[in-house]
């Protein structure tokens, strides 16, 4: 493939949106449990739940517009589509930080997930504007991008949250607009006319993008290695904040701090470390690695008995920020050039229902167990996600064979 003369523009562009969507997204998370407990008058526990069915309303959402948006973009070009998801997430943001009632509160997630297609068309921009040997480095530094946003984000969020939980949702809203004002005026379309295809509703929908996936050679088994691996480490996004406030007493800075060194850490092994150690070692091997990371950061995290632990396995279990852009960047390469939209909304779709399922999953474990029906034991449900991550490593070691077996 020729890489388009706008290509290092068009890259960095999509690199600082994703950073700035992601500072956005990342400023919230300190103070939603304090906002769900304000609007809703109840207590940590039962805000956990009500937290885990808003990731689920935001995960069902964006399960059925990702494929929708990618394959929009792959007929009408990535820029019309980054922009509304953009725009989107600004109105969204406003209509949380005005909510009244936890109705209010839903129906900002489920907008959010209908435009939360901004990941998606950025990784369609990477595989645009990058040669198939270069993509595990570029969805390496849009992950990096991603784990800078939440050391800015939730290290705001935090500090922001002592005036108020609704304030981060105000500025939250402005970072949205500034980035929909300098995507305007600066986002070039890289999807060139030759590659683009006619719409079908067969291939918009999100069940019928993995009929079409049968017919990539080897993508199937990597999309169920991705489902799984999304799901157990959905525990994460569920309880983070619920989990450091019951165990440790944490405070809604301290939950920005350990999240903005979580994406410090994220952001320097995707950014300066993925291109390099899949050239050394293979994008499969280095896949392993993150996986077998993950299980251990799990299990450390149950065991832990401070914050200073905490900090030092955010360290250990860094590869497992490895295992999305790795199996993405080897998908890439099964797919055609006017498919990469639809690939990256089925990917986009798979990480959404799996996240789902897991939010739910997990925020209903640690709830019963933090409240009046269960034990004190905060620390089971990382066990029960080591566990299923231990399945998401045996699945990858049986399904995606070395690529010397593949050919």
């Amino acid at each position: 493939m020729d890489t388009p003369p706008i290509s290092r523009h068009a890259v960095t562009f999509v690199l600082l949106s994703v950073l700035l969507d992601m500072v956005g997204f990342g400023l919230i998370i300190p103070v939603l449990p304090g906002l769900i407990e304000d609007v809703g008058g109840m207590d940590l526990a039962d805000a956990a739940k009500v937290g885990g069915w808003m990731f689920c309303a935001f995960s069902v959402a964006q399960f059925v517009c990702s494929p929708l948006m990618g394959n929009l973009s792959d007929r009408f070009g990535r820029r019309p589509l980054l922009l509304v998801a953009i725009a989107g997430l600004g109105l969204d943001y406003l209509l949380q930080a005005f909510a009244p009632t936890l109705a209010w509160l839903f129906i900002g997630r489920i907008i959010a997930g209908i435009c939360g297609s901004s990941w998606v068309i950025a990784n369609a921009f990477i595989t645009d504007v990058t040669t198939p040997e270069n993509r595990a480095k570029y969805f390496g530094l849009l992950g990096a991008c991603f784990g800078l946003g939440f050391v800015v984000g939730p290290a705001i969020g935090g500090l922001l949250g002592s005036f108020g939980p609704r304030v981060p949702f105000f500025v939250a809203a402005a970072i949205s607009g500034l980035n929909l004002i300098y995507g305007y005026s600066v986002l070039p379309e890289t999807l060139a006319a030759a590659n683009r295809r006619a719409f079908q509703w067969r291939r918009a929908n999100p069940f019928g993008v993995f009929a079409v996936f049968r017919g990539y050679p080897g993508v199937l088994p990597m999309c169920g290695v991705l489902f799984v691996y999304f799901f157990f480490s959905a525990i994460y996004a569920a309880i983070w904040p619920y989990w450091g406030m019951a165990k440790f007493g944490w405070s809604p800075a301290t939950v920005g701090l350990t999240l903005a060194v979580f994406g410090l850490i994220m952001a320097g092994f995707q950014g300066g470390l993925a291109g390099p150690a899949a050239a050394l070692w293979g994008e499969r091997r280095v896949v392993l690695i993150g996986l077998v990371t993950a299980v251990v950061g799990l299990i450390g995290y149950g065991l832990a008995w401070g914050l200073l632990p905490v900090v030092i396995l955010m360290v250990i279990h860094g590869p497992e920020g490895f295992v999305h852009p790795m199996l993405t960047a080897m998908m890439t390469k099964s797919a055609p050039a006017d498919a990469q939209g639809e690939l990256q909304g089925g990917i986009s779709a798979i990480m959404s229902v799996s996240m789902l399922a897991g939010t739910v999953f997990f925020s209903q474990i640690f709830g019963y167990f933090l409240g009046k029906g269960g034990a004190f034991a905060p620390d089971i449900a990382f066990f029960v996600a080591a566990a299923g991550m231990l399945v998401a490593l045996a699945m990858f070691l049986i399904w995606v064979p070395a690529e010397e077996r593949r050919t």
